[in-house]
């Protein structure tokens, strides 16, 4: 999956699409105010569930996005651009 975010306007793009918090935020709203990253708060919890969404089901991704916001959300600064295979990192974690 192809992840990449404007800092300027909290823009997150998942393969070319917008990623809107809304559905998300259905599920856990951890930030009214849409999606950040860059550090661990409420911002990059709700992009880190947002895009584990748009890979699974509500049940694993309330599982594991908490880990994923650490793994990686909490990671990415700026703007930025990022590869991350989330079906093989699920798998990982299920499987444990």
């Amino acid at each position: 999956m192809h992840i990449e975010g404007s800092l300027d306007s909290r823009t997150v793009r998942v393969d070319g699409k917008v990623l809107s918090p809304g559905f998300s935020q259905r599920i856990v709203n951890h930030s009214p105010d849409g999606f950040n990253w860059g550090y661990g708060g409420s911002g990059p919890a709700q992009l880190a569930l947002a895009v584990l969404l748009h890979a699974a089901n509500a049940e694993i991704a309330r599982r594991w996005y908490q880990d994923f916001k650490w793994e990686h959300v909490a990671k990415w600064k700026g703007d930025f651009k990022a590869d991350v295979d989330v079906d093989a990192w699920l798998k990982a974690k299920e499987q444990r």
